[in-house]
């Protein structure tokens, strides 16, 4: 096992409250993972280190954690960005057959080689911006062929980048042509496929989209006693057009995360609470789908939800590939503070994925750290538009 030095740091580490600055930082790092992380003074005197690295004084966070995107698809839906500009809603286009299931079409019609090569691209402009955890959720397959087919090209980008990838099971997205008017049978479809698909080891966890252009809460609920069955923890898209109470479900299932939330309610906000379910907010989607209703930020706060934020990647309502930019998004347009927004991409990110090795600079944390060229955190959510990040290492080793 080798063992590494960086020092000479700005570490913004927030293994605490606030941004848990260091001053003059350093880090060991031994293997994977972090063994020491404290003030460069501190460092202990007999050291024995295979590399040591002079950061110059530059500005170290935890790497960054994008805890929802639809990165494997096949085509694009610029034309209905006209459409909605000519003032057709997202729920008409959805009901007329555009949406998502114009994305399932174009997505059967593409090879894995294909669908593989588009998420490759995809993942490394968000790598390239210091992101070194992501899901994948599926979604665009609706079948058992094709749901498969796109959680392994998930998979096969964990194993391809220098880059951790969780797999959501997002099956329950939306009705397929071939179940119209069967919306409950599709529904015992998914149950049935869930078993198969966790056998082939593609699911991390499960998700669905309980919404009016989608699934009702009660079909939501069958999908959730399914994937529990299963041991797999789930996650929903929850609030986001209008009050399903889908959060509160959720919440009672114990879900990881729910996530877009514009009509949450307080009932959903205090079930979210009780269960230690993760908010995450999307903003790249309020923003393109130019919404006007907010998420209740104040709310969680006060009843300590946890609050993340992610890109929502995908061609339809999130077709940006930059999470600092939602950072600067989260701040505008939600009233985060710039730290609220870092912690969302990085420790309440990580713990809406289930994941408690990552998202700060501390012992015994994962090695995934990143390298800016900026002076402090706060940076990171102020500007928008240039990339600053300089050097990424994951899992102790550099691959930027």
């Amino acid at each position: 096992m080798t063992t590494s030095l960086w020092r000479h740091a700005r570490l913004t580490t927030l293994a605490g409250t606030g941004w848990c600055d260091i001053d003059h930082g350093a880090m060991v790092v031994q293997g994977e993972r972090l063994a020491w992380v404290g003030p460069d003074a501190d460092l202990p005197r007999d050291l024995q280190v295979d590399a040591e690295h002079d950061l110059g004084g530059a500005l170290v966070t935890p790497g960054l954690v994008d805890c929802h995107t639809h990165l494997v698809y096949g085509g694009h839906r610029a034309r209905e960005f006209e459409l909605r500009l000519q003032g057709a809603t997202y729920e008409e286009i959805a009901r007329a057959g555009g949406g998502i299931r114009s994305t399932v079409a174009a997505t059967r019609a593409a090879d894995e080689a294909t669908l593989l090569a588009g998420a490759t691209q995809r993942a490394r402009a968000l790598m390239a911006e210091g992101v070194t955890t992501l899901e994948v959720k599926s979604g665009y397959g609706l079948s058992l062929e094709h749901e498969a087919r796109c959680l392994r090209v998930a998979r096969a980008l964990g194993t391809a980048l220098p880059l951790t990838v969780r797999t959501t099971c997002l099956a329950a997205h939306a009705l397929p042509p071939e179940f119209d008017g069967r919306a409950d049978a599709y529904i015992d479809a998914v149950c049935q496929w869930l078993p198969a698909l966790q056998q082939q080891g593609l699911v991390d966890a499960v998700d669905a989209f309980c919404e009016r252009i989608a699934f009702s809460p009660a079909q939501t609920q069958r999908v959730f006693d399914a994937a529990r069955a299963l041991g797999l923890p789930v996650k929903l898209h929850a609030e986001q057009l209008s009050d399903q109470g889908g959060a509160a479900l959720a919440a009672r299932s114990g879900a990881l995360s729910c996530d877009h939330l514009e009509w949450l309610s307080d009932d959903g906000v205090r079930a979210m609470a009780a269960a230690g379910t993760v908010a995450v907010l999307l903003p790249g989607a309020f923003y393109f789908l130019r919404e006007t209703r907010l998420p209740p930020v104040q709310a969680l706060r006060d009843a300590g939800v946890p609050i993340a934020l992610a890109s929502d990647h995908n061609p339809g309502s999130s077709p940006g590939l930059s999470l600092l930019l939602m950072l600067n998004m989260g701040c505008t347009f939600f009233r985060l503070t710039p730290e609220e927004a870092l912690r969302g991409v990085t420790v309440h990110g990580a713990r809406a994925l289930g994941l408690r090795d990552r998202g700060t600079l501390a012992p015994g944390q994962r090695a995934d750290f990143v390298v800016w060229n900026v002076a402090q955190a706060n940076e990171l959510a102020y500007g928008f538009g240039h990339n600053p990040c300089h050097r990424v290492v994951v899992a102790g080793e550099e691959c930027l």
